[in-house]
């Protein structure tokens, strides 16, 4: 069953905005590329960066705990680790995540933006080594099948953003939901080729317009209303790596 990769999406900053890609270099066992190197913590969270380990989302500034956070518009040069921020109504920011100061900076332009909706103090935190701060401890790569969005989208009768899922891979070319019975299949992306873990089940995040900051579709109980399930994507563990792009194909071995 073959399909062509749509779009390639990164989010360097767990919460914040997807940045699109045209290719991108996968590596046997790790995440996506500078895919939630960073997070922000509203409160302390525990992590500890000499023992790493997964945290619950909701110890971060996301979309499933402040819709907010959709306000601001970020970009991340790897180069230079350099963030930029913007918001209606704010002044821009820009500065380097690998410094004390750059973090500092960010922390507070984005306290005055969240204001009230968010408990503080906010602290930038990185993944040490290849630790990524991730949803699940299962999720690698993620893919989001388009057709099962649309299908969505019909059983609604309204539009659904494909960017509410955050996946890193959206995919053309596959019927509506037949990811879903995929986990332990082998797949071929791009050069690169992966085991199928699971199907990702969704949370409120999705409910958060990725444009507006509105909290307008309970995504997580229509899916549940129409499926009888919450899930939409899957995730995958590479195996081993390549280049993958927009425009590749995506089979099922």
């Amino acid at each position: 069953m073959k399909a062509r990769i749509a779009s390639l999406y990164r989010h360097p900053v767990k919460g914040f905005t997807p940045e699109r890609l045209e290719q991108a270099e996968l590596a046997a066992g790790q995440c996506f590329p500078c895919d939630r190197l960073y997070a922000v913590e509203d409160g302390p969270s525990g992590f500890d960066p000499e023992r790493p380990a997964h945290i619950s989302k909701i110890k971060f500034t996301v979309l499933a705990k402040i819709p907010e956070v959709a306000k601001a518009r970020t970009a991340y040069d790897e180069a230079t680790g350099v963030l930029t921020a913007r918001a209606e109504g704010r002044p821009d920011f820009a500065g380097d995540l690998r410094g004390a100061e750059g973090r500092r900076g960010f922390e507070a332009w984005l306290a005055e933006l969240l204001g009230e909706a968010a408990q503080g103090p906010l602290r930038v935190i990185e993944g040490p080594g290849d630790h990524r701060f991730m949803d699940s401890t299962k999720g690698f790569v993620s893919i989001v099948n388009l057709a099962s969005v649309r299908d969505l989208e019909a059983r609604l009768g309204r539009p659904v953003d494909p960017l509410r899922f955050r996946a890193n891979l959206y995919v053309e070319g596959w019927p509506a939901w037949v990811e879903n019975d995929w986990t332990g299949r082998t797949m071929r992306v791009g050069a690169a080729t992966a085991e199928v873990l699971k199907p990702i089940v969704r949370c409120a995040a999705t409910h958060v317009d990725p444009t507006t900051a509105e909290r307008d579709i309970d995504v997580v109980k229509a899916l549940f209303d129409n499926y009888r399930h919450m899930n939409c994507g899957i995730y995958l563990r590479v195996e081993e790596g390549g280049a993958v792009q927009e425009g590749d194909e995506v089979a099922l071995g």
